[in-house]
Order: structure tokens, then sequence, then C-alpha cells
């Protein structure tokens, strides 16, 4: 059976820190931008994602910075974990692949942020494994990401695809011998000649 490795954000889901950002800041102005560089990306949002940072001492750094207004703990969970919509066609590409492939989520993403995408977003609940970086400690941008997956699944390479927005991420995994496709468009995507080449049979799934 085939394995396709497969993205959330800006894949499945798609991804803005900016409302967060805004939501939270005592001004908007001068402070969204601030707060995005400082908790969305870079270093601190890289140890949340690796679990090497405890989601409430996340949110605790963020309640105790000067830019952010007065908001308790819940208050600022329910912001930063309220930034996803659905991609175009998401669903019925997910179907579609469904039918033929093992669906495994691969994603850098922190505990918050999972928690909340599975309670909101059905088409997440049935895949067939996930592959989450705050549990394995390895961003996708380096190749231990995807040693951990061939290590996990016992194959060959040859068997996994990768479908990712970050090119990043495309040569990471191509340094380990996983062929992989630069998502776009779901439409683009499944019209590549590498999962039709990789097809399966349809896939037999119990209820």
């Amino acid at each position: 059976m085939r394995i396709i490795l497969l993205d959330i954000g800006n894949v499945l889901l798609d991804v803005d820190f900016m409302p967060f950002c805004r939501a939270v800041c005592r001004d908007v102005e001068s402070g969204a931008k601030q707060l995005m560089e400082r908790y969305c990306q870079g270093e601190l949002k890289e140890l949340h994602d690796t679990g090497r940072i405890a989601s409430l001492d996340f949110l605790r750094m963020i309640a105790a910075d000067p830019l952010t207004r007065d908001l308790t703990l819940q208050q600022l969970r329910l912001a930063w974990q309220d930034i996803f919509t659905p991609t175009p066609d998401c669903e019925s590409a997910v179907g579609q692949l469904w039918q033929s492939y093992e669906l495994w989520i691969m994603s850098d993403i922190d505990p918050l942020h999972f928690a909340f995408l599975l309670d909101r977003f059905p088409i997440l609940r049935n895949m067939d494994r996930y592959l989450l970086s705050y549990e394995h400690g390895h961003l996708k941008r380096s190749p231990e990401a995807f040693r951990y997956a061939l290590d996990l699944v016992g194959r060959d390479a040859s068997e996994l695809l990768l479908i990712d927005d970050r090119q990043v991420n495309i040569d990471s995994c191509c340094t380990v011998g996983i062929e992989s496709i630069l998502f776009q468009s779901w439409p683009e995507t499944l019209a590549s000649p590498l999962l039709a080449a990789r097809q399966s049979p349809a896939i037999e799934r119990g209820a």
C-alpha cells in the first residue's frame, strides 16, 4: 500500500496568524507585526512546535508580554487556535486520495493547534496515522523528521510520497529518498504524474 505524507498548513487548511496578533495586541498598528515575529515564527514557535516549550508556558509568555492586552489564558488559547480555514477542494481531494492511498498527516504543529483542529475539522479525524513535530521533536526542514517516518513505516522510501507547500521541506525529504509534490492547489496536485504512477487499487477499509 502506498503512503502519502500529507501536510496540514496551507495544504489541507489555510493558516493566517495575523487575526491572532490583532486580537491580542494592545496597539494593532504598532504591536501586531511584533507579536507575529516574536511568537508566530522564529525560535519560540519552533520550540513549541517541537515540544521543547509546554503549551501552558508558551501562553504564559504571551500573556506576560507588554505588547499583549490583559486576557485570560483561555482567551489567549482560543485566539491562538482559531486561525484556520479549509483550502479550496480539500475535502473532495482527500476523499479521492483515501480510496487508493494510506494517508498519514505529517505536520510541524503544536498541541494547542492539533487539539483544536481535530475538534473543529472532521476531515482530520480519519487519517491512518499522525506524525506530529511536537511528539517526535523534529521539524520537516530536518531530514530527521523523514528518517523517523521511514523507521516507523518499515518500508522503502519509494513507498512514501510527501505533499507539502514549503520548498525547504521538499528538499529535506528528498535527501532521504522520498519523492514529493510541492503543493500549489488541489486540482494541480491531483493531476500530478507522481500520483498516477503510484496509485494503488482501491483500498477496502473497515467500518
